[in-house]
């Protein structure tokens, strides 16, 4: 590492500063004040770093310089400066609003022209320029990210779908478009299907001419409603009417045999039938049948292979296990009936409401029947779900809340047993929300204590290490997790796979500083801010404050970050943008990788994309950083000494004198 003394070297003199009308010098007064004040800090940051050497000798070399910089602008954003930072402009001097890539080199910056404005003498560093340490983010980008697209500062992640497994001319319409970076989730498809995505990826990649990296997200510890048992089964055959309820499309039914799974396609729905009668029917046969609200309704045979029949209806009906589908009775000719045997199921759902109770519980034990617990009084029946991950019952506490379905429904802990917790449930719409089984739940104020890795991904980790570049560690709050997951890498021969954090919960938010020095110990790292379950988490009214934090957090820790959730994503499953969204795209130069979801026009989304971010390539922002005081990261996990603190008190007190008194 290197030393942080600096080498004495004495400024030549500028004269005698200027004074006033009055013979005073408010310059002078001022530069003195604010060597002091800017002195402590410089004097903080050095001390913060001797007080962590031993997290700096965990990090691998080619991040050494980069994480002494982040435990110096940790130091900086310790304490609110904006009254130095009014000052400092008052004087025509760098506000240090900007100083995130090089914190320390910026600062001396600063204290030495204050130094020589007074006549001072200045001790003058050899620390890197500000423009080393871009080259140093540009470098870890490329190296994790891979080459950055011509006249495209960012790169294009896109989510694959199941088709990318044998869909290969897909996949070549991808990276044309703009893909610069592949995605798999292993939350979903299996093994086999992610080998062939990744061979397809590949092989697209060959025939582009040009590399396309490929991130594989583990599923991670996901906190889930369980299964609901169904609801009664019914189909609803609706036909397509237009605006003044003509038929233009007839509702098209397939029946099958009762022993075959096998669908037709271009059809609504699918029922089985005996297959005795199915046998009997022919193209024009005509069905009659009373629907479940004991409507007469028609069907008309249309279709007839070995798969079964296609028979369509004009009118809307409804049918139910108990309806009996009839051929035959006119001009003398025999009756032949069959019940609708095979209906599939309808997923259970809960209809839950403001003021609601929900008992969330640690094994299924049905929708509405009550639990008794010996420690509380008989309670009203209520409805009930279990949760997937049984533990979280164990770690909550009343009075906590609760988030169900990506924050649709909201609730409060009110009550705590061994085996369930019961929630009011305090938000959702008027006419009530439906829960639905293998639905998202957060628990934003609970300390939870959850394995890094399920047992799943760490069975994952073996197609993962063979076939990507990346591994993405979600939900990741704690170091301990980035060590387990280096173990296993380490374990498959993988100690160069590339890890990216996905920050998707508060506490993995609140310990980032900690979490990025542990990825340090990696050869590659980046951030995924994941701002669909943190927004949750957060809270959305703090999106955008976290968002910024993070961005900072990562500038100064030189670490590449991928921007994820919601981008242009009314277009890629649409066709068409929303105002909004294409305004929230062209932020994505300010990351390194913006990710975009599957989306049946995910093409057009990754032209767009790629024409807004080429088009705001030349734009800066339009803002000073003000470098309020973080809350977030106060103390970085209590790392910092109490002489550091001490250090640092001279510019809170500061502060509040500039409060109280309303003067620069």
């Amino acid at each position: 590492m290197r030393s942080p003394s600096p080498t004495p070297k004495t400024a030549p003199s500028l004269g005698t500063p200027p004074v006033a009308k009055d013979g005073t010098s408010p310059d002078l007064a001022l530069c003195l004040k604010l060597i002091d004040q800017l002195g402590a800090l410089r004097q903080g940051m050095l001390g913060r770093e001797q007080a962590m050497a031993e997290e700096l000798a965990k990090v691998r070399p080619e991040y050494r310089d980069s994480a002494r910089n982040l435990i110096h602008y940790l130091t900086l954003r310790q304490v609110d400066i904006r009254p130095q930072q009014e000052q400092l402009a008052w004087l025509g001097l760098s506000s240090l609003g900007r100083s995130g890539s090089h914190v320390l080199a910026n600062l001396d910056k600063v204290l030495g022209l204050l130094h020589r404005l007074t006549n001072q003498p200045w001790q003058d560093t050899v620390a890197e320029e500000p423009a080393s340490s871009r080259e140093l983010l540009k470098k870890h980008t490329f190296n994790l990210l891979g080459q950055v697209p011509a006249n495209r500062p960012v790169r294009i992640m896109v989510t694959l779908p199941t088709e990318a497994a044998t869909d290969l001319n897909m996949v070549r319409d991808l990276v044309d478009a703009g893909m610069d970076i592949a995605r798999i989730n292993c939350s979903h498809d299996s093994a086999t299907d992610w080998q062939r995505m990744a061979a397809n990826v590949r092989r697209a990649a060959r025939a582009a001419q040009r590399p396309v990296k490929l991130l594989m997200d583990l599923g991670g510890p996901k906190i889930r409603t369980g299964q609901l048992a169904g609801r009664p089964p019914v189909l609803k055959l609706k036909p397509g009417k237009d605006e003044l309820g003509r038929v233009y499309r007839p509702a098209r039914l397939h029946l099958r045999p009762i022993n075959s799974a096998e669908l037709m396609p271009e059809t609504d729905a699918s029922i089985g039938v005996w297959d005795v009668w199915l046998a009997r029917l022919k193209l024009g046969t005509s069905i009659n049948f009373s629907d479940a609200r004991g409507a007469k309704r028609h069907l008309l045979v249309i279709q007839n292979n070995e798969k079964g029949a296609v028979a369509e209806s004009l009118q809307t009906a409804y049918l139910t296990p108990e309806t009996t589908l009839t051929i035959g009775g006119t001009g003398g000719k025999k009756k032949h009936s069959t019940l609708v045997c095979q209906i599939n199921s309808q997923p259970g759902a809960l209809l839950l409401r403001a003021g609601d109770s929900l008992r969330l519980t640690k094994e299924a034990t049905g929708t509405t029947e009550a639990l008794e617990d010996d420690s509380a009084e008989p309670r009203p029946e209520m409805a009930q779900v279990a949760v997937t991950l049984p533990q979280v019952i164990d770690q909550v506490k009343v009075g906590e809340r609760i988030w169900f379905d990506d924050g649709r429904i909201g609730g409060v802990i009110r009550h705590k047993a061994d085996a369930w917790i019961d929630i009011e449930i305090t938000q959702a719409r008027p006419e009530g929300e439906k829960l639905g089984g293998d639905k998202s739940i957060n628990l934003p104020d609970s300390q939870l204590n959850l394995p890094a890795l399920s047992a799943k991904d760490i069975e994952d980790l073996t197609t993962v290490a063979a076939e990507a570049d990346m591994v993405g560690l979600s939900f990741v709050q704690k170091p301990d997790d980035i060590a387990l997951l280096r173990d296993h890498l380490q374990r498959l021969g993988r100690q160069d796979m590339g890890i990216v954090l996905k920050i998707e919960t508060l506490q993995g938010f609140e310990n980032l500083p900690e979490l990025m020095l542990s990825a340090m110990a990696s050869r590659l790292a980046g951030i995924m801010i994941a701002r669909g379950d943190l927004a949750v988490e957060c809270g959305y009214e703090r999106l955008a404050e976290v968002q910024e934090e993070i961005l900072c957090c990562a500038e100064t820790a030189h670490m590449p970050v991928i921007w994820t959730t919601q981008v242009l994503e009314f277009m890629a499953k649409t066709g068409l943008p929303s105002r909004a969204e294409i305004s929230d795209a062209g932020l994505g130069v300010r990351v390194e990788c913006v990710m975009l979801n599957k989306g049946p026009y995910i093409i057009q989304a990754i032209r767009a994309l790629d024409d807004i971010l080429k088009r705001m390539v030349d734009h800066q922002a339009k803002k000073r950083p003000l470098l309020r005081a973080l809350r977030a990261w106060g103390s970085a996990g209590n790392m910092a000494s109490d002489a550091m603190l001490a250090a640092l008190k001279t510019l809170n007190d500061d502060h509040a004198k500039h409060n109280a008194s309303g003067s620069c």
